[in-house]
């Protein structure tokens, strides 16, 4: 087009004109636009208080980062860093607690203080061994002030992570440490006594009840029905073997 009817097409409104790129550039253009795009959702979810909504297609890596990254709740406000899990991520054993305590936000490892030793020598009892076909996570993720319960609230938030974490490990047994672990994989507001002693199941996946080991240091008798939960526990782990 030479200069002549650019000057009309100027003239008539009708300018700039628009030329067709090359696929490439637009191609290119569009992945920005979309890489974009993604960002500012994730930061959106963030600020509005939501989880990605791709969690259930994250592998471990991408898991662990979200979940350290997470501003869900409030916890993450007041602890000193998320505590994800640890051991076997092909375990055949799944162990869930409520929440880290304080030792466990320090070292952002689950069950270290005098509950994780009580946890090991459960777990050695039963011919287990931290790290070795066996994976320790928790509820929630981050330390709830003062070592109190998770809400209901934030444990909400952390269930994503969690059905991710036991879609990855695939365990063919879930032992729930505790009331708070029972009731919010169970979706019941039974006491722990009405959940000990049976079978339950979890997506699929048998499920046993037990005693918190931080309980257990406070109550010593009731070790014996926590030995009697492992050795169910145990004999179930050998049926489906």
């Amino acid at each position: 087009m030479n200069s002549r009817h650019k000057a009309i097409l100027k003239e008539l409104g009708l300018s700039p004109l628009w030329h067709i790129r090359e696929k490439a550039t637009v191609d290119q253009t569009l992945q920005l636009k979309t890489d974009v795009a993604t960002t500012i959702e994730t930061d959106v979810l963030k600020q509005a208080g939501r989880q990605p909504v791709d969690i259930g297609q994250m592998d471990w890596t991408q898991l662990s980062k979200t979940v350290a990254d997470c501003h869900a709740c409030p916890l993450r406000k007041t602890c000193t860093q998320t505590v994800f899990g640890v051991g076997d991520t092909n375990a055949d054993w799944l162990c869930i607690g409520e929440g880290p305590g304080a030792r466990e936000d320090a070292l952002g490892e689950p069950f270290v203080g005098q509950a994780g030793k009580l946890l090991d020598n459960m777990l050695t009892a039963i011919d287990l061994k931290r790290g070795h076909n066996v994976y320790i996570t928790n509820i929630v993720k981050c330390r709830p002030p003062n070592n109190r319960n998770p809400s209901d609230e934030e444990a909400r938030q952390c269930v994503p992570y969690l059905e991710r974490q036991i879609a990855l490990i695939k365990p063919k047994v879930i032992v729930a440490l505790g009331k708070v672990a029972a009731q919010n994989l169970l979706n019941s507001n039974g006491s722990i006594a009405s959940m000990r002693g049976k079978i339950h199941s979890y997506a699929g996946i048998p499920l046993i009840v037990t005693y918190h080991p931080a309980y257990l240091l406070r109550a010593l008798p009731e070790k014996a029905k926590a030995w009697k939960d492992l050795c169910t526990a145990r004999k179930l782990m050998q049926s489906l073997e």
